[in-house]
């Protein structure tokens, strides 16, 4: 359920805006979304898993508010992540 320490990395450096960028929100966004689809597919075979499902809620709330709060700051930032992440909202 968890991302592998690799994958983060690629993360972290396909949209980090410098190199070892980890506070972005776009970073951040980028993470929380990774395990979220992570989450999405392992509800798929297990379905009865509510504690599991709180802790994807909680994840998809967090996305939200810093997408709320790159969307306030800078809008052009915030419709490029969508973009590129493929969110929609």
């Amino acid at each position: 359920m968890s991302i592998t320490t690799a994958r983060k990395a690629e993360l972290i450096k396909s949209y980090g805006t410098k190199s070892g960028d980890t506070g972005s929100p776009e970073v951040q966004v980028a993470v929380l979304s990774e395990r979220i689809n992570n989450l999405t597919e392992h509800f798929k075979s297990h379905v009865k898993d509510n504690h599991s499902r709180r802790g994807l809620l909680k994840l998809v709330s967090q996305r939200r508010q810093l997408l709320d709060y790159l969307a306030r700051t800078d809008e052009g930032r915030y419709k490029s992540l969508i973009g590129k992440l493929g969110i929609r909202r």
